[in-house]
């Protein structure tokens, strides 16, 4: 099997080649502009595996993705490429726009005009699975969960952006018979996860003993570890029905503050130092339309598909702390030389 897969530098990405390369046994193609936040280093231990490649390219490059169908002839496209962090999507939403909704265009086309020219069987296999993100359902109250039919409601140019693209990759299945399938998953984490993200940040701060930054005591997310996720991913694009969505959640819901704390007592007992790492939590101004609660409800997946999260979040948390403890080459370079964990997001002007 020939997998094209766009985003494989990042952190959901580079999880989903590895399992691919390494676990499937799929020939992979990994197709990456490598912003600052895909890094090859998440995927040194299969750059050498013969059945895996990589081409530098931008998903809004119509030419470079033409040509990479037709010398790659994929099977099958993993598309992840995309701008990801909210906090960012706040104040540069035109990189979100033009990465999400514009690159997610050009490579539905560059799909299309390769899907058309397939013949037999080869036509019938083919897969397109764009994954996208539970954002896009909005805001949850203290009750429910986000299903596969609850409305989109985005609250961020990020989320927008994504919405947008979920909306493009369906009407190509509908318009143009593409087949298409959707995933939207809650929050990702563990190993090779950027630094600008929550509970990277909330590690590293606390192995520097700097700040810890919290912004959301209430607000509640719905936790998923990484290499589940990319589990789940191959299931779907393998045997989920074409036009449908797939939600995909750990059902490990916790408070930020709930999070940051649980980091802290783990560091507390793989780093301990004088005082106790909850002393370094410093409470922040929240963001702009910050979203109170995600929760997904992956019953489809669950049923339909017989996938299972592994990790729970105790298990996911302990093994993230400690492979960030036990990987300094790979975020050392992250965080001297491009994020050094500033806050991000925000619309003070600047003195």
């Amino acid at each position: 099997m020939r997998i094209l897969v766009t985003g494989g530098a990042g952190f959901i990405g580079s999880a989903l080649v590895r399992h691919l390369v390494r676990d499937v046994g799929a020939d992979v193609l990994n197709v990456d502009k490598l912003t600052y936040a895909g890094n090859e280093a998440s995927l040194k231990v299969i750059e050498n595996a013969p059945n895996y490649r990589f081409l530098k390219a931008d998903i809004c490059d119509g030419q470079a993705m033409n040509e990479a169908f037709a010398s790659f002839k994929p099977d099958r496209i993993m598309h992840l490429a995309a701008e990801s962090h909210v906090d960012r999507s706040i104040t540069g939403a035109a990189e979100f726009v033009q990465t999400n909704v514009m690159g997610t265009f050009m490579l539905l086309e560059a799909a299309r005009r390769y899907w058309g020219g397939l013949d037999g069987d080869e036509k019938d296999a083919f897969r397109f699975l764009h994954v996208s993100t539970d954002e896009v359902y909005g805001s949850l109250g203290d009750e429910g969960l986000f299903h596969e039919t609850t409305p989109y409601d985005p609250s961020s140019p990020y989320s927008a952006s994504k919405a947008a693209s979920d909306h493009l990759a369906i009407a190509w299945h509908r318009t143009y018979g593409l087949p298409v399938v959707v995933s939207n998953c809650s929050n990702n984490y563990g190993p090779y996860h950027f630094p600008e993200k929550l509970i990277p940040l909330i590690i590293l701060n606390a192995l520097d003993g700097k700040p810890l930054p919290v912004y959301g005591r209430v607000n509640i997310r719905d936790w998923l570890y990484v290499e589940d996720h990319a589990r789940a991913l191959h299931l779907i694009a393998s045997k989920g029905r074409l036009g449908e969505k797939y939600n995909v959640g750990g059902r490990n819901e916790r408070r930020n503050i709930d999070v940051v704390k649980r980091i802290c007592a783990l560091m507390d007992k793989m780093r301990p130092k004088a005082e106790p790492h909850e002393a370094l939590i410093k409470y922040v101004t929240d963001r702009p339309g910050h979203d109170a609660r995600y929760a997904i409800d992956a019953t489809r997946l669950e049923t339909e598909l017989g996938w299972k999260a592994l990790e729970n979040f105790d298990t996911g948390i302990e093994k993230t702390v400690a492979w960030y403890l036990d990987n300094e080459w790979w975020w050392r370079p992250l965080r001297d030389g491009v994020y050094s964990g500033e806050r991000l997001g925000t619309l003070e002007k600047k003195a």
